[in-house]
C-alpha cells in the first residue's frame, strides 16, 4: 500500500468498520478487539485506555465527516463521566462488561489518554465543559501522582519499575490540551516533561532512550532495553513541542535517536521496525508489532515516508482490520485486532496524509 492509499483506507475502511463493529451501542461502551474472521470480541473486561483512545479516534473521524462518529464520542465521554471518573478526581483502570469497576487503581498511562481524549473531543462538543474536566484531571495528576524524585508515579498504589512511556504520553496529551484549550499550564507541564526527557530518559552515552527506571529514576545499567517505536514517538513529540513553544529544546538528543533508528539491526529484512533492541543494538525481540510502524510514519523524513507507508500498509486488511504483529519468521499474526491500535493508526495517518478531493 502506498502512502496515498492510507488515508482512503482509514476513512473508507477502518473508521466505518470500527464504528459498525467496535462500538457496543447497547452497553454504551467499546469492544476491546475484533476477530479477523467475524468481528467478534471475546474479552470479558473493558479498559480505560480503550475508551479514551476510541474517543480520540472517533473525534478525528467526526472532524473528517464520518456519519455517527460524534455519537460514538459522546458514548465514550458518557462512560468516562459516569463509570470511570471516581470521587477523588481520578479514573478507574478496568471494568466488567456491565461497566462496573473491577480494578480501581489510578494508572498514569491511562490518565494521559483520558486527557488526550478530552482534548480531541473539542472537535465534537463545546470546549468549556471539556476544559473543566481536563483541568480537574491535570490537577489530580499533579496533586496525587507527582513523585518526589521527579516525574510521576506509575500508578496509585505505586508500582515499579517506573517507565518513560507514561510520561511520554502525558507530554502528548498536554500538547494536545494546550492546543485545544489554550491554557498556559498545559504547555508549561509539557515543557517540564521535556526537561525530564533530557535529564533522565535520554541516555547520552548510547544515544538511546531508556525504558525502565528505579524509584529514583537513576540511569539503568548498560546495556538496557530500547524500543525503536518509542524513539519515533519522541521525535514526533519533540517537533510538536518546538512548534508550540518555539525552538527545538533537544536537537542533539533528536539527532541521536534518529541515528539509532538508522542502524540496520533496528529493522527486519522487510523493513519493519523491530520491537526491542538493547542499547548496543543487539536484537532482544525479533518480531515487529503494528504500532512501531505507525510511529515511524509520523517521525519519518519526507524521503523515508514512502518506505514507512509501504511497511505499514503490509499490515492492513481491506476490511478495515489489521494484523497486529509480524512474527519472527516474517509471517503476519491472525490474532484479534486490538481496538487500542486504532489510535496509533488514526494519529499517524491523519498527521501525515494528504486527503484527496
Amino acid at each position: 500500500m502506498e502512502h496515498d492509499d492510507l488515508w482512503p483506507w482509514l476513512t473508507g475502511r477502518a473508521w466505518p468498520c470500527w464504528l459498525a463493529h467496535g462500538v457496543d451501542w447497547q452497553a454504551g461502551a467499546f469492544h476491546e478487539s475484533l476477530t479477523l474472521d467475524g468481528y467478534a470480541c471475546a474479552a470479558e473486561f473493558r479498559r480505560l485506555r480503550v475508551v479514551a483512545r476510541q474517543v480520540y479516534s472517533f473525534s478525528l473521524a467526526h472532524r473528517h465527516g464520518l456519519p455517527r462518529a460524534a455519537e460514538a464520542v459522546e458514548l465514550g465521554l458518557d462512560f468516562l463521566r459516569r463509570r470511570a471518573r471516581q470521587p477523588d478526581g481520578g479514573y478507574a483502570w478496568r471494568f466488567g462488561l456491565d461497566g462496573r469497576v473491577t480494578d480501581g487503581r489510578r494508572d498514569l498511562y491511562d490518565h494521559a489518554f483520558v486527557l488526550l481524549a478530552l482534548s480531541a473531543a473539542t472537535a465534537v462538543l463545546p470546549a468549556a465543559p471539556l476544559r473543566g474536566m481536563a483541568l480537574a484531571l491535570d490537577d489530580f495528576i499533579e496533586r496525587h501522582m507527582a513523585h518526589p524524585a521527579g516525574g510521576y508515579v506509575e500508578s496509585l498504589p505505586p508500582a515499579l519499575p517506573r517507565r518513560q512511556n507514561p510520561h511520554m504520553h502525558l507530554l502528548e496529551a498536554r500538547l494536545a490540551a494546550a492546543e485545544a484549550f489554550g491554557e498556559p499550564r498545559f504547555l508549561e507541564g509539557a515543557t517540564r516533561l521535556l526537561g525530564l526527557f533530557r535529564a533522565r530518559f535520554f541516555q547520552p552515552a548510547s544515544g538511546t532512550l531508556a525504558e525502565f527506571f528505579d524509584e529514583a529514576l537513576a540511569p539503568p545499567a548498560a546495556p538496557h532495553p530500547v524500543e525503536p517505536g518509542h524513539h519515533c514517538e519522541w521525535l514526533w513529540l519533540l517537533e510538536w513541542h518546538a512548534r508550540l513553544a518555539g525552538g527545538h529544546a533537544a536537537p542533539e538528543a533528536a539527532a541521536a535517536l534518529r541515528g539509532f533508528l538508522g542502524r540496520p539491526a533496528a529493522r527486519r529484512p522487510e523493513g519493519a521496525l523491530r520491537d526491542v533492541l538493547d542499547s548496543t543494538g543487539a536484537v532482544l525481540e525479533p518480531g515487529a508489532r503494528l504500532w512501531p510502524q505507525t510511529e515511524w510514519l509520523k517521525a519519518a523524513t519526507a524521503a523515508e515516508r514512502p518506505a514507512a507507508a509501504r511497511v505499514l500498509g503490509a499490515y492492513l486488511r481491506e476490511d478495515g482490520l489489521w494484523h497486529e504483529r509480524r512474527l519472527p519468521d516474517g509471517s503476519l499474526s491472525h490474532e484479534p485486532a486490538p481496538a487500542s491500535s486504532l489510535y496509533h493508526l488514526s494519529c499517524a495517518i491523519a498527521a501525515t496524509a494528504t486527503p484527496r478531493g
